[in-house]
């Protein structure tokens, strides 16, 4: 199991975006480890990005965006959901950070059909706040750093046979972003 080095997230966000599909998500509940190959994912920037929550600067909740990358960014929307992001940027950017939108589940499917409260395979994990729910992170997550290996990481994977952009899903501005990367 290679854990991705903070190296791999000190990049442009939109490179790092595309370049997390085919990676491991992997998360350890209690003795239960759950994991799924990553297959959607979106780039948020900072000044260029008006869709970005750092766009106007830091504030609490964004803070973990301007951190140290190979980080995560969970928050709250929508008063009952919770999304999962990493942070990632290159040293010229003040803030930045990919959305983990869908992953393939893998390993501990049983573990996330319980928290899902479905059976539907093809409906587990197949949108942010799915994702979320089948994997157990919540704002405990904020700020965990995903280099080690703790109760949440990304590991290597393999390089997936085609990419989709398109843009990013459920915003207003700067839709003209092709931002939004699905593996296929």
């Amino acid at each position: 199991m290679n854990i991705l080095p903070r190296d791999f997230y000190l990049q442009d966000t939109v490179t790092v975006a595309k370049n997390l599909l085919g990676k491991r998500l992997v998360r350890k509940i209690g003795r239960v480890e759950v994991s799924g190959i990553i297959i959607e994912t979106e780039a948020y920037k900072h000044k260029e990005d008006p869709a970005s929550h750092a766009f106007r600067n830091i504030t609490e909740r964004n803070k973990a965006m301007f951190g140290e990358v190979g980080h995560s960014y969970v928050y709250f929307t929508y008063g009952m959901h919770y999304c999962f992001n990493v942070v990632a940027r290159n040293s010229k950017t003040a803030a930045g950070a990919v959305l983990i939108r869908a992953i393939m589940p893998e390993k501990g499917i049983e573990k996330m059909i319980a928290n899902r409260k479905i059976s539907d395979f093809k409906n587990l994990t197949n949108g942010p706040a799915k994702l979320t729910q089948a994997l157990e992170i919540t704002k405990e997550h904020y700020g965990v750093d995903l280099t080690k290996n703790s109760k949440l990481f990304i590991t290597e994977g393999a390089k997936p046979n085609k990419i989709i952009k398109s843009s990013r899903i459920g915003i207003r501005e700067a839709t003209e972003k092709l931002w939004n990367f699905k593996s296929i």
